[in-house]
């Protein structure tokens, strides 16, 4: 395995960001609303976004994005709030050491939903982590 490879870096990156996520997350969560906890982090993370964006000169205007990438652009975004929100509130009620790795379980929908919704082929490997993903957060939740 080459471990140079640009998307590894990358996932390697929001990985470590995810976890430094949970962990900042449950100590701000701690004296506010879960659901206004989730839209602060929200404005923050558009105008973070929005800099890159505008540092880069990658902004483009609506019309130059076709109706397709808006449809699921909006729908991933319904879904990631949705997902936020929920996480949010986890944290406020459960340890962050059960709440991180029982989000995780969205790498074990993902392979499942690639597999029957895009196509993709579930290699050994790829069967093979997820359910040691499944099982590692099943002894998480239950212990």
């Amino acid at each position: 395995m080459n471990l140079r490879q640009p998307w590894l870096i990358y996932a390697l990156g929001s990985a470590f960001f995810a976890g430094l996520t949970a962990v900042l997350g449950k100590v701000g969560v701690a004296g506010i609303n879960s659901n206004l906890a989730t839209f602060i982090r929200t404005v923050v993370i558009l105008g973070v976004t929005a800099a890159i964006l505008g540092w880069r000169s990658e902004w483009r205007t609506p019309s130059e994005i076709d109706a397709k990438t808006w449809l699921f652009l909006v729908l991933s975004g319904v879904a990631t709030g949705l997902s936020w929100l929920c996480y949010y509130r986890a944290l406020q009620l459960g340890p962050v050491g059960k709440v991180a790795p029982i989000d995780k379980l969205g790498v074990v929908f993902a392979i499942v939903l690639g597999v029957l919704f895009l196509g993709e082929r579930l290699s050994w490997p790829v069967a093979i982590g997820g359910t040691l993903i499944l099982a590692g957060a099943i002894v998480i939740a239950a212990f």
